[in-house]
């Protein structure tokens, strides 16, 4: 099953659930701005992007520049933030398996198809 966390006010993540449903592929849209994802789960999509905390940051919102952008933060504190913030996250993420994408530009859902 195809998940996709999904954020209804980004262009792209709206992009990523067109291409889904015209691929006409069964997918679950995870809403992370209404239920912020747990550590665990935020760990997982780390491993399954093969990304380190930061590359999976929105490094311009405006929270993360406010609150974070100089501070000398280790993986634990920026997961945090990430938590406390889940604007933070970076969008849409495409999760298959064991493998997950973000779909920037959205054609890269076809990787994991």
């Amino acid at each position: 099953m195809i998940t996709i966390y999904h954020n209804n006010r980004c262009s792209k993540s709206r992009e990523g659930v067109c291409f889904l449903e015209d691929a006409k592929t069964e997918f679950e849209i995870v809403n992370y701005l209404e239920k912020s994802p747990k550590k665990r789960e935020i760990k997982s999509l780390l491993k399954k992007l093969k990304f380190k905390p930061i590359e999976l940051v929105r490094q311009k919102e405006a929270i993360w520049i406010e609150n974070y952008k100089d501070k000398n933060l280790c993986d634990d504190e920026i997961i945090e933030a990430m938590i406390k913030f889940p604007i933070l996250i970076e969008r849409p993420i495409i999760v298959n398996g064991n493998k997950a994408i973000i779909a920037r530009p959205t054609e890269k859902i076809l990787e994991i198809l």
